[in-house]
């Protein structure tokens, strides 16, 4: 039997891993940003972000939400030891997601140029190169989930979160040393490259840390099973994308590029207070599939709990940092950028809610109970695009980040009524401190 101290030991080192490894990453990114801020403008740092938004978007419709499904089959197969299903889920889901994403860039490109038939297209060569990153997006995504699955955090995470933003920072400072010049095309192009280099690396790392029976064992294919798994999840994620895209691309649609280079910014930097729920996640997932289906109910709220202390106050603190020092934090990218200061103070707290309401998605989804999580993230999506049609014409981007916070709001607390109902354990920051 598994002890809790053994079993948060696992938690320590696991999440140890990923918090540096998404500390680095996130910190890579972020200065990424900051430099193509001011190397681009606002402008075309609106666009490259417009464009990225609608590749991130693409790459989960793509999915077909099998990156979810993998997650929770492999840890489940693991323990079970059927090593047949284990195989037929890695290799199946690969497949699948390779065929529909590279089919959906296929079906957007000659829409595309049917649509450049009629009238000429703005940034076309941006908006080309974006459509063809929605395979690549698919695929990290899934193999991040692998790497999760069998509790390879560094292989999860480094490529994807390090290896990627440092050699894109690279090769756009080589271009901006021989051309004096950066565009949103030339980014996203050096992008495309290095997603695809990335992505093979990962590959053949993640072949080596399979265990060697999954490599003789004969593939099972429960397709049936991953279906009715994977088409909720992938609503799930299309929810979620809604939530955490929508004010991006409808700032784009309502508004104009500028606009969308200067929300990014508040959200990106926003999204610190969230990071470190992320990291403790990463490792955390798999073992709630594993407790849940061992019944383990008593050890399942103590990891909660202890994650949940561990989250809250650090987020805490970087909520409060972001609010007192706004306008220098948003200046990094430039002097236009700090007119967002209200905006990424309202995205603050909402991720601060987001944390303090604990890992409830993943909880749900990891036991069964993704049905439910669906419906609460289709109505808060739908709630979503009401608010942000609503408040950006009124409100610009400040209303964009008042909708986003309070549907983030609404649905973690409704989500953490689920989970008290559905599992008898609450993960929040309350919870954790009554006990």
């Amino acid at each position: 039997m598994t002890q809790p101290a053994s079993l948060l030991q696992i938690l320590v080192r696991g999440a140890g891993v990923a918090l540096l490894t998404q500390t680095v990453g996130v910190g890579i990114t972020y200065l990424s940003q900051v430099l193509f801020a001011r190397w681009m403008g606002a402008t075309e740092f609106g666009v490259f972000e417009y464009v990225s938004t609608i590749s991130l978007v693409l790459g989960f419709v793509g999915g077909l939400g099998l990156s979810s499904v993998a997650l929770r089959f492999m840890s489940a197969y693991s323990v079970q030891q059927d090593w047949g299903r284990l195989r037929g889920v890695i290799w199946g889901s690969w497949w699948q997601t390779a065929l529909a994403s590279v089919g959906l860039a296929v079906l957007g490109t000659g829409l595309l140029g049917w649509r450049q038939t009629q009238s000429p297209i703005e940034h076309l060569a941006s908006i080309l190169l974006g459509l063809w990153a929605v395979p690549l997006v698919a695929l990290m995504k899934l193999q991040l989930e692998m790497g999760r699955a069998i509790q390879r955090i560094g292989l999860a995470y480094a490529p994807s979160l390090v290896m990627y933003p440092l050699m894109l920072l690279l090769g756009a400072v080589i271009w901006v040393l021989i051309n004096q010049s950066l565009t949103s095309a030339v980014v996203l192009g050096i992008s495309l490259w290095t997603m695809l280099s990335v992505l093979a690396i990962q590959l053949l790392l993640l072949r080596q840390g399979f265990v060697p029976e999954i490599h003789t064992a004969k593939p099972v294919y429960a397709i049936r099973q991953w279906l009715q798994v994977a088409l909720p999840l992938l609503f799930i994620d299309g929810s979620f994308m809604v939530l955490n895209q929508t004010d991006t691309l409808m700032i784009g649609a309502m508004l104009n590029p500028e606009s969308v280079g200067i929300y990014s910014a508040a959200f990106k930097t926003a999204g610190w207070v969230n990071f470190i729920l992320a990291s403790v996640n990463a490792i955390a997932a798999p073992m709630f599939a594993s407790l849940y289906a061992q019944g383990k109910q008593a050890e399942l709220q103590q990891l909660v709990s202890t994650i949940a202390r561990w989250m809250f106050y650090p987020a805490l603190a970087v909520a409060v940092g972001l609010t007192l020092f706004a306008e220098p934090i948003l200046g990094l990218f430039g002097p236009e950028f700090t007119a967002a200061k209200w905006a990424m103070m309202v995205l603050a707290i909402g991720q601060l809610v987001n944390v303090g309401a604990g890992s409830v998605g993943y909880l749900l989804n990891m036991t069964g109970h993704h049905n439910q999580c669906a419906f609460v993230v289709g109505c808060s999506a739908v709630l979503n695009l009401g608010l942000n049609w609503i408040g950006i014409p009124w409100l610009g981007i400040l209303g964009a980040a008042l909708a986003t916070a309070i549907c983030m709001s609404l649905w973690n607390v409704w989500l953490n009524r689920l989970v008290v109902k559905y599992l008898n354990i609450d993960p929040s920051i309350v919870a954790a401190l009554r006990g």
